[in-house]
């Protein structure tokens, strides 16, 4: 791989490596005008329409439920795409996010344990979200046990969180994919002698 190639990988990690923090920031201090500039400008909202206005009325109610909030981001997986026919690097990635937020709703302080499924789009020199999922392990406010809540303190999606069962290796890990709430399935492990 030549030398300007290698560089234009790395500054492509470097780059979209700033995202989640940037949106972390801009979150935390409800900064709308930063936070929807890190998407795409026609940033697909799905039923809703497209753009940064469409993706900034949709998040401002919600940003809304909760008065302080941080979000601390734990690491950061990145696959860039294929490299552009011009030499300029990679014009596509995606990637995963995981972070701890914590949240001040009312006089509760609800803690999630996230996964933000990312992909990543560069437009002239600029790296922008051109999706974000985000997947959770559970919400609980700081007394609780995530199990005793269901794993959804907030209650409002009306179902568990979809992690970490809907990662393909889960299923394998599990006994017939089954749901299990104590301990691994027991196996002997052979190792040299």
């Amino acid at each position: 791989m030549e030398l300007e190639t290698r560089l234009a990988r790395i500054e492509a990690r470097q780059a979209i490596g700033q995202l989640p923090i940037r949106y972390a920031i801009a979150v935390d201090s409800r900064n709308l005008g930063d936070w929807v500039n890190l998407f795409l400008p026609d940033v697909d909202m799905g039923r809703q329409g497209r753009g940064r206005e469409v993706l900034r009325a949709y998040i401002e109610p919600q940003l809304r439920w909760f008065y302080r909030s941080i979000h601390q981001i734990c690491g950061h997986r990145i696959d860039l795409g294929p490299d552009a026919d011009d030499g300029t690097g990679p014009t596509s990635a995606t990637g995963s996010v995981y972070c701890r937020a914590e949240h001040e709703i009312d006089d509760r302080w609800v803690v999630m344990a996230i996964r933000y499924d990312d992909e990543y789009t560069r437009i002239g020199e600029e790296w922008f979200f051109s999706r974000r999922r985000e997947q959770h392990w559970y919400a609980a406010d700081v007394t609780e046990r995530p199990q005793a809540v269901d794993f959804d303190s907030w209650g409002s999606s009306g179902h568990r969180p979809p992690l970490p069962a809907i990662d393909p290796s889960w299923s394998h890990f599990w006994r017939d994919g089954a749901v299990h709430t104590a301990h691994p399935v027991e196996q002997t492990l052979e190792g040299p002698r």
